[in-house]
C-alpha cells in the first residue's frame, strides 16, 4: 500500500515515515499543502495523511480540494487541535478519520489498517488465494499450514498481488504502489524482489501461484 504523508514538522514526518516503512508501506512525504496537492494529483495513493496546520495550503483547504477533484483515497487528518468543532471541520471537509497529536504509533497503524480495509472491503482482514493466506492485521502469511517469513517489501508486494488476484500486475504498477517516488525504474530491483517472493511462496509446493506474463508483468492466481 502506498501512502502520502503531508506534514511540515520534519521530526514528526521522519518518525511516521520510518515507522510505516518498517510495517511494509511505501511512503511519500510532502512538507506543505501545495506539494501535497501536486503529488496527490500526479501519483496514485491508497491513503492520504494530512496535517491540519500546513504552510501554503492548509489541511482543511487541501482536503476539500482533493474531494472536489474526486481523489478516491481515504484521508486521515492529523492535528494538535482536539475540540469537537475542529474534528467536525475536518470530517466535513471530506476526511475519513481524525487523529489528535500526540498519538501512539500503534493507534495510527490501527486507524490506517481500518481505513484501508474499509476502502477495499468491509470485512477483508484475511486475503486468500488457493491455499495461501495473508492476514492484513497481523501480517502473518501462511501456505498449506506453513508460516512464511517475508521482509517488509516482500510482504507489501504480496499484499498488492493478492488484492489484484487474477489481474496482470505490471512493473510500473508495482513501482507506484510498493516503492516511493524516488524509485529508479531503470533497475531490475522489482524482478529481483519478485523472484525472492516466488521462492518463498511457491518453492516446495506442487502448484505455482505467482506467474510471469511475458512482456507484461506478473499475475497471482489459483
Amino acid at each position: 500500500m502506498r501512502i502520502l504523508l503531508v506534514e511540515d514538522e520534519k521530526k514528526i514526518a521522519d518518525f511516521i515515515k520510518r515507522g510505516l516503512k518498517e510495517e511494509g508501506y511505501s511512503v511519500d512525504v510532502a512538507a506543505d499543502g501545495q506539494e501535497g496537492d501536486f503529488l496527490a494529483a500526479t501519483e496514485t495513493y491508497d491513503l492520504l495523511i494530512l496535517d491540519l496546520m500546513l504552510p501554503k495550503v492548509d489541511g482543511i483547504t487541501l482536503c476539500k480540494k482533493l474531494r472536489h477533484e474526486k481523489v478516491p483515497a481515504p484521508i486521515l487528518m492529523l492535528t494538535a487541535k482536539d475540540t469537537v468543532k475542529d474534528k467536525v471541520r475536518g470530517l466535513d471537509a471530506g476526511a475519513d478519520d481524525y487523529l489528535t497529536k500526540p498519538f501512539a504509533f500503534e493507534e495510527l497503524l490501527a486507524r490506517i489498517r481500518a481505513l484501508l480495509r474499509k476502502n477495499v472491503s468491509a470485512s477483508a482482514t484475511v486475503l486468500a488465494v488457493a491455499d495461501l493466506t495473508l492476514d492484513v492485521v497481523s501480517h502473518k502469511v501462511v501456505r498449506s499450514g506453513r508460516q512464511i517469513d517475508l521482509t517488509a517489501k516482500e510482504y507489501a508486494m504480496l499484499e498488492y498481488f493478492m488484492r489484484n488476484t487474477g489481474s496482470v500486475v505490471t512493473r510500473t504498477m508495482l513501482s507506484e504502489h510498493v516503492w516511493d517516488i524516488h524509485f529508479d525504474t531503470l533497475t531490475n530491483v522489482i524482478d529481483v524482489y519478485v523472484n525472492h517472493l516466488r521462492n518463498k511462496i511457491d518453492r516446495g509446493f506442487k502448484k505455482q501461484l505467482l506467474l510471469t506474463v511475458r512482456g507484461r508483468g506478473y499475475t497471482l492466481k489459483e
